[in-house]
């Protein structure tokens, strides 16, 4: 069982990496803030086993939901702003602000 929250914890830690080190790639941000609520998802779906109660679970399927939700806007940004400028730096993208 203990093995179970180090992967969760070892996702989210790969996740914030990815943030925080990786910062001038649009797409790589995306995939890890969807490491983020993966393992989020996995530690409520453990404790909810431990616990021998559904809420966690229900939890789990709302944050997949807004998961999914989020990788369709943002994947949707990415593309428009693609086609418009034809670069997807982040830091190009900061410099645009207005």
């Amino acid at each position: 069982m203990i093995f179970i929250l180090k992967a969760c914890v070892l996702l989210f830690l790969i996740g914030l990496w990815g943030i925080f080190v990786a910062r001038k790639n649009l797409i790589i941000t995306l995939m890890s803030i969807e490491l983020i609520l993966l393992s989020i998802n996995l530690t409520f779906i453990f404790f909810s086993f431990i616990v021998d109660d559904m809420l966690g679970q229900l939890f789990a399927l709302l944050i997949l939901t807004v998961a999914a939700a989020e990788a369709a806007i943002g994947l949707a940004i990415l593309i428009a702003f693609y086609r418009i400028r034809g670069v997807i730096n982040v830091d190009f993208i900061n410099s645009i602000k207005g």
